[in-house]
């Protein structure tokens, strides 16, 4: 129950994913926040969010509905696929290497790969069990393991000035507009030095807008070198970016519950890339 209402956002729309009426949900969540003795939800009259407490409560709960599937699954013989979230790129130019790898080494294991755009790719609510993430600085409850590095490009308008050169450096778009996913991307206006920062942005959701502010001119964006690989667009040119650093490529799981083949996907994915990408 707490994890629906986590999920969707209203007791209505809970209701609904629980096949349940909304006061037997609000009747429900009183009992639970009584016996716990602790407030779970703050509830308004269009919307909902969890307090602190909740947000705890919450991550538990996801765990252990992550276990019971499992203990399903396995007394039933039902194999569950292996799922890898992702916000932008996957895994660049290793990815199909790494599905043919994986078949090969685990055909009983199906892979299935999944577009969650937000900072942790579906992780936190347990609809992924593996999340790509680039530029991971660490989050509760998790363990990760970096398995390459990406260096960052330049993506510009393909008709723009800037789109006749082969390479740039930061300062070269101190003047022009950075488009910015803040929940998806890993760039903000902290990579520039404070000398030559760009004074304006426009913030973007996904990598489709991010495309689109690029295309049309209204920006400039700078992303890893695996973003080409997976989204392109005819109206906009990836060129090198000489001074900027590297982004880290890690692997994320929870270490709440079990994750039996993190390990053997970590595996599979440093082994494709020691031995080098392949052309999607």
């Amino acid at each position: 129950m707490l994890v629906a209402l986590a999920d969707e956002g209203t007791f209505t729309d809970a209701a609904i994913e629980l096949g349940m009426s909304q006061p037997a949900v609000s009747r429900a969540l009183a009992q639970f926040e009584a016996i716990l003795e602790v407030e779970l939800v703050r509830r308004s009259t269009r919307s909902l969010e969890l307090t602190g407490a909740g947000e705890v409560a919450c991550r538990e709960a996801r765990t252990a509905l992550r276990v019971v599937q499992s203990v399903s699954d396995a007394a039933r013989g039902v194999m569950r696929p292996l799922r890898i979230g992702y916000s932008w790129a996957t895994l660049g130019a290793y990815t199909t290497s790494v599905v043919k790898a994986w078949e090969a080494k685990h055909p009983d294991v199906p892979l299935e790969f999944h577009r969650i755009d937000g900072r942790d790719a579906g992780l936190a609510r347990g609809a992924v069990d593996i999340a790509v993430r680039r530029g991971f600085t660490g989050m509760d409850g998790c363990r990760s393991e970096i398995i390459f590095d990406e260096r960052r490009m330049a993506a510009v308008a393909a008709s723009s000035i800037l789109g006749a050169r082969t390479s740039v450096a930061l300062s070269d778009l101190a003047e022009e507009t950075i488009a910015i996913a803040p929940e998806t991307g890993t760039t903000t206006l902290d990579l520039w030095p404070t000398s030559t920062r760009p004074t304006r942005a426009v913030e973007v959701d996904n990598a489709d807008e991010w495309l689109l502010a690029i295309a049309s001119g209204a920006a400039v964006g700078v992303t890893t070198e695996s973003t080409p690989t997976h989204h392109s667009h005819p109206g906009v040119r990836f060129i090198a970016l000489t001074d900027a650093p590297t982004v880290a490529v890690s692997l994320v799981t929870s270490s709440r519950g079990s994750n039996a083949y993190f390990d053997s996907f970590v595996k599979v994915v440093r082994d494709c890339v020691a031995a080098g990408p392949t052309i999607l």
